[in-house]
């Protein structure tokens, strides 16, 4: 485009010169002439593209901030042309960082006053945290002489939750035998053991009035209950980088068949790494436990040291997600260290779910000192063997197996449902 400006330039510049260096009048009116004309085509391209971006609103409106690995996002577009001049052609740069993302298109004839609205749906593939913008807006002229760009800064973020496998069946947290002790902690579910009481707060519901303390303090009392007796369910997932196993592909969302069948699928196509499949099975897990109303937590250390107490609900399992979405396998401390560490503050009767692809013997003692403790653990080990590393897990569920702690293997390309229902019998 600048070649081209140069060219016409040099051309008008030509003619002038040669028109007032030319001998006869009719060589000077031809070179006039082609001067004046080649000066009109540099003034009016550039009027045309410097109107090409001027009037024109445009806007961005993605319809959800969450998504999920295998699932679609949308997000709605639209330009409007606020003048009376028509636009020839429009250039919509997206720049957004979600990979496989294509936003960007180009408007032909956008007439005066016209709206123009279109919608963009991508399959998510890779988890994180992504932006959504900013945009560029380019305009020209017909003959490609000038070019005007208007950048709009912007941006939504959208994050990208794990994959999550719908889980039939897995084992059961074992819990504390009826009659124990109830856990001294306060909670927002009404079960038959009442704690305390407190002032009332909006959105407290009336049958948990406790009237002889109303009457005697002369305000809203409310009885505060404590958990039921029953099994806590930590999820400890293995981020140290020293043990993980496979590599990062890209995938070719052409060779994935339509968006549509794609969203359908019961299980999306995972990267082939130690790392995606652990994450993955830490979702399904901590969904699987959430609906079933346990307290889920989670700990793993990444980038750096992730703790989520354990709690219930829908909100406790968007927390979990959220943190699933951006940790990476970077982190240096090994997996018998973060039991050793972590585990000092959970409670008899906790159950441990640990996530891992290390052969490492030594988080097996962990995990068996933690039994005699009245800690209940249950392995999810990942053959990291399947995934191109020289390590074979059969000697590591054999320790396992002769520690009785429950061992599920998964190895790549497993369908995760299937795998996650059978436990490994020696």
């Amino acid at each position: 485009m600048r070649q081209r400006f140069f060219i016409v330039l040099t051309l008008c510049l030509v003619s002038l010169v040669a028109a007032l260096t030319v001998p006869g009048e009719t060589g000077r009116y031809l070179l006039y002439r082609l001067t004046y004309l080649l000066a009109s085509i540099l003034v009016l391209s550039y009027l045309w593209s410097w109107s090409s971006i001027r009037w024109l609103d445009f806007s961005r409106r993605p319809r959800t901030r969450r998504s999920e690995v295998g699932k679609l996002v949308e997000e709605w577009f639209q330009a409007r042309n606020r003048g009376v001049i028509p636009k020839l052609w429009v250039e919509i740069w997206d720049e957004s960082d979600l990979p496989g993302y294509r936003a960007s298109r180009v408007l032909s004839a956008v007439g005066a006053r016209q709206r123009r609205r279109w919608r963009v749906k991508t399959i998510c593939w890779q988890r994180g945290s992504f932006k959504l913008g900013p945009t560029t807006i380019v305009g020209g002229d017909p003959f490609g002489l000038f070019q005007k760009r208007r950048r709009i800064e912007d941006t939504t973020s959208l994050v990208v939750y794990p994959a999550i496998v719908d889980l039939t069946t897995f084992a059961q947290p074992l819990g504390q035998l009826p009659g124990g002790d109830a856990v001294r902690r306060r909670t927002h579910h009404i079960t038959t053991n009442v704690s305390s009481v407190r002032d009332y707060a909006p959105g407290d519901s009336f049958n948990r009035i406790h009237w002889p303390s109303t009457a005697r303090k002369e305000r809203l009392i409310v009885k505060e209950f404590e958990l039921d007796p029953t099994a806590d369910v930590w999820i400890f997932l293995d981020m140290e980088a020293r043990v993980q196993g496979g590599q990062q592909e890209e995938i070719d969302m052409d060779e994935e068949g339509p968006a549509l069948l794609r969203a359908r699928r019961t299980q999306p196509r995972l990267m082939p790494t130690t790392e995606e499949y652990g994450v993955t099975i830490a979702a399904s897990l901590a969904k699987y436990f959430s609906m079933r109303d346990r307290a889920v937590g989670l700990v793993t250390y990444g980038q750096r040291r992730e703790v989520l107490q354990a709690d219930r609900g829908e909100r406790q399992l968007a927390k979990i997600l959220e943190t699933l979405a951006v940790i990476r396998a970077q982190g240096l401390s090994s997996l018998a260290q973060v039991l050793a560490v972590e585990s000092k503050h959970l409670r008899r009767g906790t159950t441990l779910l640990i996530i891992t692809p290390s052969t490492d013997r030594r988080w097996v003692l962990t995990a068996r000192d933690l039994t005699r403790r009245g800690l209940h653990s249950t392995a999810v080990l990942l053959d990291a063997k399947s995934f191109g590393r020289e390590a074979d897990p059969q000697p590591l569920v054999a320790e396992l197996a002769a520690s009785h702690i429950p061992t599920y293997v998964v190895r790549r390309d497993d369908d995760l449902r299937v795998a996650l229902s059978r436990q490994v019998v020696l």
